[in-house]
């Protein structure tokens, strides 16, 4: 199947309130251009110097349809750059990166930019993001940073994004994506002051359906439309 075709089915079979991001990692300018012409309006970049050139490649009028998410870790010495490039970054893992971004924001002279914040759900030593593992009483350590944020005023907290650990079996992942979703109802509930949690980003091309059982109505997918990745040398 095509490009076009993949992204066809996977948004006919799932609800209309759910985003579905294109997780466009070492994707080539071509098969971005067919995934936008396709109807995308959401496109995820896990690098900060790719999302740079592939902006850049495209025709401007393809770039103004698209929402950039930035998906990957964001070093603190590629915030300058993410800040005009990314409309949502989802990969915020701590309040010192969500304070050196907010700094970089009113230097930038942007208003605001918005942010979610990202849960290691798995406490996995091998990716990023907060690890519940590491904090004896995890709920309540999410809604003290949430507080956190809610008080920097170029930071606009919209949600939260989880990963899960990878699996073979999606079903082993219910769990982990249960646990993210009681934690954003926790912070729904606290209504914050320019914190709208209406984000909840979870779940990519293997997980994504029971994701979306489980509350997201954020999915991040890339080879399920794209096909598998070239091998990268």
């Amino acid at each position: 199947m095509t490009i076009t075709a993949n992204y066809q089915k996977i948004r006919s079979e799932i609800p209309s309130n759910v985003r579905i991001i294109a997780a466009a990692k070492t994707r080539t300018t071509r098969e971005i251009e067919e995934i936008i012409d396709a109807g995308i309006t959401d496109i995820g970049e896990n690098y900060v110097q790719e999302a740079e050139d592939v902006i850049k490649s495209l025709e401007p009028a393809k770039v103004k349809k698209i929402n950039w998410h930035m998906i990957g870790h964001l070093q603190k010495n590629k915030i300058n750059k993410a800040i005009p490039i990314f409309d949502l970054i989802q990969t915020v893992d701590s309040l010192k990166l969500a304070q050196e971004i907010d700094k970089r924001v009113r230097k930038s002279g942007k208003e605001f930019i918005s942010v979610l914040l990202e849960i290691n759900i798995g406490s996995e030593f091998s990716k990023y993001g907060i690890r519940p593992a590491e904090h004896q009483d995890f709920e309540t350590y999410m809604e003290e940073l949430a507080m956190e944020v809610s008080l920097l005023p170029h930071i606009r907290l919209e949600g939260l994004m989880t990963m899960g650990p990878l699996t073979g079996d999606p079903e082993n992942v219910r769990p982990y994506f249960k646990s993210v979703k009681k934690i954003f109802d926790n912070l729904t509930r606290l209504d914050l002051n320019r914190v709208n949690m209406k984000y909840l980003s979870m779940g990519m091309t293997n997980s994504y359906k029971v994701a979306i059982e489980e509350g997201a109505n954020v999915v991040r997918i890339g080879t399920a439309i794209f096909g598998p990745r070239a091998c990268q040398l």
